[in-house]
């Protein structure tokens, strides 16, 4: 089961790594599941993502006080606008663009009902 955890735990930095470069992936939510799993699998994955000098603080802000960074929370809002802006551009159907905005309203009233870190 170790196994299965670190394996996960690494899959979620390499998407929260991509993240850092691409307006369609979260960082902070991959970097989180990662610490988790780590958590569960191996104490020096943990510890080397616990000092992380981008990764870090974002687990120590989250597990300090439930918190968001409010750089993070811009640039979580300039995504969402982007992907949104993105599928009307690309003409998506209907149902497909009052998913999106039902999905993504939630997203950020989570990221915006955060605290500040």
């Amino acid at each position: 089961m170790h196994y299965l955890w670190a394996i996960l735990g690494i899959f979620s930095v390499g998407l929260a790594a991509a993240g850092i470069v691409l307006p369609l992936l979260p960082t902070v939510p991959f970097i989180l599941l990662a610490s988790f799993c780590f958590a569960r699998s191996s104490p020096r994955l943990h510890n080397w993502l616990l000092a992380h000098k981008t990764f870090g603080p974002m687990i120590e802000d989250w597990n300090r006080s439930g918190a968001i960074n409010p750089q993070a929370k811009k640039w979580a809002t300039v995504s969402v606008a982007f992907v949104f802006a993105l599928s009307l551009a690309l003409k998506a159907p209907t149902h497909v663009l009052i998913i999106q905005a039902i999905v993504l309203s939630a997203v950020m009233l989570f990221i915006w009902t955060r605290p500040n870190a």
